[in-house]
């Protein structure tokens, strides 16, 4: 079982943004915990990030026939991206959407998830831990 894991715009600064938001773990760090998450599960994880739009649909669209499933953290494209949103619903791959903070709870405008229509669940508000139990869940789903 093959999982592409997705981080949107400035999540390659985790662990000196806002650390009270976001905690001092690093995309790296996090990475590294999916991944070896997913040997325990049985599946394996490649990770991709990146600050561009246009290239995040890119990997989506190239995802088609490779991976089973798709963890994403989109960052702020989460509540502006339908591009993104659309690559997801046209690859036709199950995905769960990830937050580290409970996005429901923050700012009025991060209320709002274009992903979370096209995805089979969504993790929000446990830091790091969010993405081993989306990794899990999708696991899961996939069996």
């Amino acid at each position: 079982m093959k999982i592409l894991l997705i981080n949107g715009a400035n999540l390659n600064l985790l662990g000196t943004r806002e650390p009270e938001k976001y905690g001092t773990t690093t995309l790296n760090d996090i990475e590294t915990m999916v991944i070896n998450r997913g040997k325990d599960l049985g599946a394996e994880v490649d990770t991709y990030q990146n600050n561009h739009e246009g290239e995040i649909v890119d990997k989506i669209q190239s995802a088609r026939g490779i991976y089973d499933g798709i963890l994403i953290n989109a960052g702020g494209y989460t509540h502006t991206s339908v591009v993104i949103r659309d690559a997801l619903a046209s690859v036709g791959i199950p995905t769960v959407e990830i937050h580290m903070t409970n996005i429901h709870a923050r700012e009025e405008f991060r209320h709002t998830s274009l992903i979370s229509g096209v995805a089979i669940g969504q993790v929000v508000g446990f830091k790091e831990l969010s993405y081993t139990l989306a990794l899990e869940g999708l696991v899961n789903y996939l069996k």
